[in-house]
């Protein structure tokens, strides 16, 4: 991965190549997923959690880092409960127009099925992923440990990222997100995972099954 400045294009490329698998995978023809343009940043970067109903139902958990949300599946969803170790498997990097999408991919495209925005907000890095330079927040995700807080419609609060197997040797990139204990935290036995059936969406209040009745 090449060095990236404040405009989150690397010095080996530009933040276009960076979305070529993204692309790559997708009909823009047939989807109405976002392409990729030139998204502003906001003063702080953004997180979303979508919930995707594809060939298995999971929740996707993106952070805007240099330009793009990078992206893990993270198929039990986040929990709020500190003693949950959640696995995220990585995915390509996605445009931040991402962030706002919600819809019904169609079927025989890449991860059809049905997507709602179920959180979203700004985080900021803890730790030493607040410097610049190789100390900053996109250093961390590649040294394999990243903290942050979110301030989400949602959930609140310190979470960690951390690699677990480094996609080596034949074994697939694994992380585990995990909340940290805070006021934004709940105890072990308490309801800390959202029923993605029942989720609604903090765009639009609709759940999975009114947007597929309303769009598909």
């Amino acid at each position: 991965m090449g060095s990236r400045g404040a405009s989150g294009e690397d010095e080996g490329g530009g933040r276009a190549d960076r979305l070529e698998r993204y692309r790559g995978k997708r009909r823009f023809d047939t989807t109405a997923e976002p392409r990729g343009a030139d998204a502003p940043s906001g003063d702080e970067p953004a997180f979303v959690i979508q919930i995707h109903d594809a060939r298995r139902l999971h929740f996707d958990f993106r952070l805007e880092v240099d330009g793009v949300l990078k992206s893990w599946a993270v198929p039990r969803g986040p929990s709020t409960d500190p003693t949950d170790k959640r696995l995220a498997v990585p995915t390509e990097d996605h445009p931040l127009e991402y962030r706002e999408y919600e819809g019904v991919i169609p079927g025989g495209q890449y991860g059809a099925g049905t997507v709602i925005v179920w959180d979203q907000g700004t985080y900021r890095p803890l730790g030493r992923g607040r410097e610049g330079g190789p100390d900053s927040f996109a250093g961390a995700l590649e040294r394999g440990h990243a903290s942050f807080w979110l301030d989400g419609t949602k959930l609140r609060g310190g979470y960690a990222l951390t690699r677990i197997r480094n996609g080596q040797d034949g074994e697939a990139e694994a992380w585990l997100l995990v909340k940290e204990k805070d006021a934004g935290s709940t105890r072990k036995g308490e309801h800390a995972t959202p029923d993605p059936r029942r989720a609604r969406s903090a765009r639009s209040g609709r759940t999975l099954r009114q947007v597929l009745d309303e769009e598909a």
